[in-house]
């Protein structure tokens, strides 16, 4: 397989409506690296499916430059190369295959587009390769209406390997499966890529896919790109409010309020909620002369303490259990805070303990207070 880095430079897109101008992408800056798995991820309307179909080549770009390894392959004037001149292929949501077709004849068609166009012995090597790789192979004769909706997204995605593009595009190509299927197609898709090493590019607006699919990950909001890193460093250091709230299931929890210094110890108001902070993050607020943040903090480094250790104590609401641990809701005014814990509560409420190198700061702002 090729391994193509691409290049985007300074990106925009807008669309000219009833509405007015309607600006879906604001300067983009990206280097995707061979044969990278990259996910897009971010809500929907975000404009990751337009940066998607601004690589494909199905839409013009309003601004910036895009280069596939050193090639100028789109920009706002004078450059526009369409998408079998980038040699990339595309997997989508629908799947979109022929119904009259059989499962092998979806995956050759292609190959039929080449030039020059290879011989029905090629061809029906190249099919069976990508089909075993993809273990469909006993399914070649079948038509799609014989197949699981498993099968047909195999089907889309051997279509999409099987002319060895340069680049391969995927757009949310998991979402109409049910969960258990989907878990078991994201680690083979994974795996696929693994041993092909093409440039992947993959959109999602579901962060457990994200997190376990791609090599990095860029998170977009609003037609602005918001962070890019692996997955470890955006669970571990959102850049704002927004990252850290997207990312992680359940949620981050957020408590915003002022300070307050008290015999020697620095604590956080956040409505009713009082919360001592750690002597290391007291410090490093204080040095920072701050009187308003947000702290976040995940719901597993949120720890059951002995009453005389506790940072703060939190009734408790709602307990779900799945599982292997327990899921605690308290409920307040600024919405609720998510603890996990292996063992069940017990009792009306939580004494609770924070882990110092784990909590995250906000400023009024929304960005993350450097350390």
């Amino acid at each position: 397989m090729n391994a193509t880095k691409i290049t985007i430079k300074n990106l925009a897109k807008s669309f000219v409506t009833f509405r007015g101008k309607v600006d879906v992408l604001k300067n983009i800056d990206l280097e995707i690296e061979p044969g990278e798995f990259f996910v897009l991820l971010g809500p929907s309307g975000c404009g990751k499916s337009t940066l998607l179909n601004l690589l494909a080549g199905l839409e013009k770009p309003s601004g910036g430059e895009l280069y596939f390894d050193q090639n100028l392959v789109a920009n706002a004037t004078d450059k526009f190369s369409g998408p079998f001149e980038r040699d990339i292929s595309m997997v989508f949501q629908s799947y979109a295959l022929y119904p009259h077709m059989t499962v092998e004849n979806n995956i050759a068609f292609p190959l039929t587009n080449l030039s020059p166009l290879p011989t029905p012995e090629v061809i029906k090597t190249r099919v069976k390769e990508a089909a075993t790789l993809l273990q469909i192979d006993h399914l070649l004769d079948r038509k799609p209406s014989e197949l699981s909706g498993g099968q047909r997204q195999r089907v889309a995605i051997g279509r999409a390997i099987v002319r060895n593009p340069k680049v391969c595009l995927m757009d949310e190509p998991l979402s109409n499966l049910d969960a258990k299927l989907r878990n078991e197609m994201r680690a083979h898709l994974k795996d696929l890529q693994k041993k092909l090493g093409v440039t992947t590019i993959y959109v999602t607006h579901d962060q457990l896919e994200a997190m376990t699919l791609g090599h990095r990950i860029a998170i977009m909001n609003n037609g602005v790109l918001q962070q890019v890193g692996t997955p470890v460093e955006i669970y571990r250091a959102p850049v704002n409010q927004f990252v850290a709230r997207f990312i992680g299931s359940p949620t981050m929890n957020m408590l915003s309020g002022s300070l307050l210094e008290e015999n020697g110890s620095l604590y956080l108001l956040a409505d009713s909620i009082k919360i001592k902070l750690p002597a290391s993050t007291a410090a490093s607020l204080k040095a920072k002369n701050l009187k308003q943040v947000t702290l976040g903090v995940r719901p597993e480094r949120l720890y059951v303490k002995p009453q005389n250790e506790q940072n703060l104590e939190l009734p408790i609401s709602v307990i779900e259990n799945i599982g292997p641990e327990f899921l605690v809701y308290s409920f307040h005014k600024q919405g609720q805070t998510v603890i996990r814990t292996p063992d069940e509560p017990t009792g009306d409420s939580l004494s609770l303990g924070l882990d110092p190198e784990h909590l995250h700061l906000f400023d009024e702002q929304g960005y993350r207070i450097a350390e």
